[in-house]
């Protein structure tokens, strides 16, 4: 008998997107009696990308809304890192735990590789794993309206120039309270998830996912004063935005907007969190050890 819909599946194909795997993983699936959907623009692509009876879109379930995946158990992301974050914002405040495999190249955000996901369904199914809460920056602006009803993220918020030969100043308050103006390329206000992301890039900290904090960390800065500042997640950051062409862009995990000079953004710790899928074998050191490399030698 069939347990319906306990894994729903949220991918992009990737180059490194093995077509024998997602056989292996679908056969696996209907021969286990486990109730499963592909959403729908995915589904397309596989059956865009490989001609195969397995990648019809008449014979894969699918679902079709964000709405749906209130019914299942729990959400794959299939794909790489950025496939996580597009996965987190699709299930928002649905509380869904998510798996994250990595069909990509970094897989930071991921939990397993593309080869492991039989074994790692098996786990899931046994209740073999724990739930890592991510903390999600939730942003406001003045005019409202900045990236939709979708305005939170998993990684960071980014205020950069939309010019090359341009600086562009961002006043910064905590709290209300003036902190300082940045001048240079931009700012980036990371969580401790997005920490080792494009903020380590630009000289931030590492921040330990239960960290409960925010860091600021200027982009290219005009004076070498500025430094990366940690702050709670609990506080209200707030930024004014000057550019002398007028317009600035402002990135939210994945996606971007042109903002006008003289925009007012506010940044907070939303409501709920992201729920990643952390298998028993998982270990955050580990996985910080391998994606950075510490401790490898060439000379080995």
């Amino acid at each position: 008998m069939i347990e319906n819909k306990v894994i729903a599946v949220f991918g992009r194909l990737t180059e490194k997107t093995d077509v024998a795997v997602l056989r292996q993983f679908f056969a696996y699936l209907r021969g286990h009696s486990i109730g499963f959907a592909v959403y729908e623009p995915y589904a397309r692509q596989l059956e865009a990308r490989f001609a195969s009876d397995e990648f019809h879109i008449e014979g894969l379930p699918v679902f079709h809304t964000r709405e749906e995946l209130a019914a299942y158990r729990c959400v794959y992301s299939l794909g790489g890192d950025g496939t996580v974050l597009e996965t987190v914002r699709f299930v928002g405040d649905l509380k869904k735990p998510i798996l994250g495999v990595n069909f990509g190249r970094l897989g930071y955000l991921t939990s397993i590789s593309q080869e492991h996901i039989i074994e790692a369904t098996e786990e899931v199914l046994r209740g073999m794993y724990r739930i890592e809460d991510r903390a999600l920056l939730l942003v406001s602006s003045d005019p409202a309206g900045l990236f939709g009803e979708a305005n939170f993220g998993i990684n960071d918020l980014t205020i950069h120039k939309s010019n090359t030969n341009e600086m562009i100043t961002v006043h910064t308050y905590l709290n209300g309270e003036f902190l300082n103006s940045y001048w240079g390329d931009g700012l980036i206000i990371a969580t401790p998830t997005g920490s080792t992301a494009y903020s380590l890039s630009c000289g931030g900290p590492i921040m330990f996912p239960a960290s409960e904090t925010f860091v600021i960390t200027p982009v290219a800065p005009h004076s070498l004063t500025m430094r990366p500042v940690i702050v709670p997640d609990n506080w209200v950051l707030s930024f004014e935005i000057s550019a002398r062409s007028g317009v600035a862009m402002v990135a939210l995990d994945t996606r971007t907007e042109q903002v006008p000079s003289g925009i007012s953004i506010a940044v907070r710790k939303a409501d709920f969190k992201a729920k990643l899928i952390r298998l028993q074998s998982a270990n955050y050191i580990h996985n910080l050890r391998r994606s950075l490399m510490w401790g490898s030698d060439s000379r080995n």
